[in-house]
């Protein structure tokens, strides 16, 4: 304080307080309803921002006076498990219980094009090699197109999977495709009934030893960005000027609350569904298309444990694409099952997603 002026102090502090204020704010903003709020119900996105300014001010009063940074600190505590749902720190272990099975969730993006280079595809390559036991897609296609991967192609390469099950999602749509290959027998699967025009989840039952396993996988809403509203988005980022910033914001908001707006029906059927499983243990994998602090997350996620935040470390960015740098996929355990080495694969490229998997255990 002696090297500032102290209303110059005074209205740091004040600014300080604001942004701790906002940054509550985007914490809790998972239960604000999108169907109901739908601009006020992103305002999740902003969190990670916010977290970077408060540290800013942390440092800054460390440096300065260090009794005033007891705010951040304080403003930190009160959405700690917010932090820690959005960036957790944990270590990997080397001891995987026997009987875990690893399971893998991947939004394929129709195996990027269905493209094959000297006869190969690469996403289809890193499926075969993952060695998960239960591979769960979405966006899958495929083509009778002998020059471009064919379903043939896809069962070849995946024979050590007994058990496929592919089923069509969207009410308008007859390419977009959710699909699970199992080492375990799926005994049933059925679309879950809410209102999208291409995008659903299938609720799959699965046999795993004596045990019956309710596994939901899920292609929830697409923002359905653009390439132009990406190109905004990234020259914002490049250049941000206060006209473009404005009018881009203006654009990307309205699509991104429309689409929060229809995902939240959707994240409420998926969580009857998961209420009324009458199965003990229960899994939901794949694309939400929402960050974890939203309100999808947290409807979907209220009886569940998140793989990531329990197993995982750091941001875990699962959409790759346009600087967009959110984790929208995820895997979520019933709490009688518990999550080992929860990762997000960043070792290939091919889609706009990188895939998610982790050992699965009984607790």
């Amino acid at each position: 304080m002696k090297h500032i002026g102290k209303y110059v102090s005074y209205l740091i502090l004040a600014i300080n307080l604001l942004f701790i204020a906002l940054l509550w704010l985007s914490a809790y903003s998972p239960h604000i309803t999108p169907d109901v709020h739908p601009i006020e119900s992103c305002l999740g996105l902003t969190f990670p921002i916010f977290i970077l300014v408060n540290s800013c001010f942390l440092f800054f009063w460390l440096i300065v006076k260090y009794k005033f940074a007891i705010l951040p600190l304080v403003g930190f505590l009160f959405c700690y498990p917010q932090i820690r749902t959005y960036m957790p720190i944990n270590f990997q272990s080397d001891s995987i219980p026997p009987k875990s099975i690893k399971l893998l969730s991947y939004n394929v993006m129709g195996f990027n094009g269905l493209r094959l280079e000297e006869g190969e595809n690469k996403i289809l390559n890193y499926l075969k090699d993952s060695e998960a036991d239960i591979i769960c897609l979405q966006e899958y296609n495929a083509t009778t197109d002998r020059s471009l991967l064919t379903q043939r192609m896809i069962d070849r390469a995946l024979k050590e999977y007994k058990y496929k099950n592919i089923l069509n999602v969207g009410e308008k749509s007859s390419s977009n495709k959710i699909a699970c290959y199992s080492k375990y027998p799926i005994l049933s699967s059925r679309v879950l009934h809410y209102e999208s025009s291409y995008n659903g989840s299938v609720n799959y039952e699965i046999k795993i030893d004596q045990d019956t396993v309710t596994l939901i996988n899920n292609h929830l809403e697409s923002n359905k960005l653009t390439k132009e509203d990406k190109v905004i988005y990234e020259e914002m980022i490049k250049s941000p000027e206060a006209d473009k910033v404005k009018n881009g914001l203006r654009q990307l908001i309205k699509k991104l609350a429309e689409a929060s707006a229809i995902r939240a029906p959707q994240a409420r059927a998926i969580e009857e569904e998961i209420n009324s499983s009458q199965h003990k243990y229960v899994i939901v994998c794949g694309d939400f298309n929402d960050t974890p602090i939203s309100y999808v997350h947290r409807i979907i996620a209220r009886n569940l444990n998140d793989a990531f935040t329990e197993s995982g470390r750091g941001f875990g960015v699962s959409y790759n694409q346009n600087k967009f740098f959110f984790r929208i996929d995820n895997i979520l355990l019933s709490k009688n099952l518990k999550a080992y080495n929860c990762t997000v694969d960043r070792s290939i490229k091919e889609s706009d997603h990188y895939p998610i998997w982790c050992y699965i255990s009984k607790e």
